[in-house]
């Protein structure tokens, strides 16, 4: 897929959960930073709405190969650092909607 590549996701994070969860975010969004291809993130936490989800990452890349190639290094920082995100959400009680986005011409 050409052009920008947008990866989204929707976390609910029970508020006991919080802190670990935001402590393994803020390393792998570090580590997508230094990447090839990667462009920039943000970070939001829901303050109002009804909303299910109360976290939503965004990061964007110049393109879907780019971002696909940098998932090959988180993998491996997960597996050195022994983490199962899986597990991680399980065990704190997250539930994820991840997925990949592109831009709509207007």
């Amino acid at each position: 897929m050409n052009g920008v590549f947008y990866r989204i996701d929707k976390f609910a994070v029970p508020p006991p959960a919080r802190d670990e969860f935001l402590m393994h975010m803020v390393c792998t969004h570090a580590l997508l930073q230094a990447q090839e291809g990667f462009t920039r993130h943000s970070v939001l936490e829901q303050v109002a709405g009804p909303g299910e989800f109360n976290f939503v990452t965004i990061a964007e890349w110049e393109n879907a190969e780019a971002f696909e190639q940098s998932q090959a290094a988180v993998a491996a920082a997960q597996a050195t650092a022994n983490l199962s995100p899986q597990e991680m959400f399980e065990r704190l009680c997250i539930r994820a909607d991840i997925a990949g986005y592109k831009p709509v011409a207007a």
